[in-house]
């Protein structure tokens, strides 16, 4: 194989990655029923803590990723001190890090009203 053949159209296809979805997709369609005994069920759904907790990653990191993203993005390079590419990749796991964390210390003040506002806009 030469240098010419590497871009050719003979290379494998790479695999394709599924999008992030939204805590509603983790809820039961609404048509299953149309008589109303899945809204029972609906309504059980609605509190379990791992809906609160979808809804709570998914707010927190939506937020504060893309928080940290924009404030990175501000602030330059040191002129002494600076790790070069290996920072970088470490930063950028930093980043995740203070996103969790950030995100498990406001959820009570952030995402919890935004969830009971999501739960009363589906019951209506």
């Amino acid at each position: 194989m030469d240098a010419r053949s590497i871009g050719s159209s003979t290379s494998m296809p790479l695999p394709q990655r599924a999008a992030p979805q939204p805590p509603s997709s983790l809820l039961p369609s609404a048509t299953a029923d149309p008589t109303g005994k899945d809204a029972a069920a609906l309504n059980a759904i609605t509190e379990p803590s791992e809906l609160r907790d979808a809804f709570t990653q998914f707010v927190g990191q939506t937020m504060f990723g893309t928080m940290l993203s924009s404030m990175r993005k501000t602030v330059g390079t040191p002129a002494y001190m600076h790790g070069g590419r290996t920072e970088e990749v470490f930063q950028q796991q930093m980043d995740q890090y203070i996103v969790e964390d950030l995100t498990k210390t406001s959820a009570d003040t952030i995402a919890d009203p935004m969830f009971e506002l999501f739960n009363l806009q589906r019951r209506s």
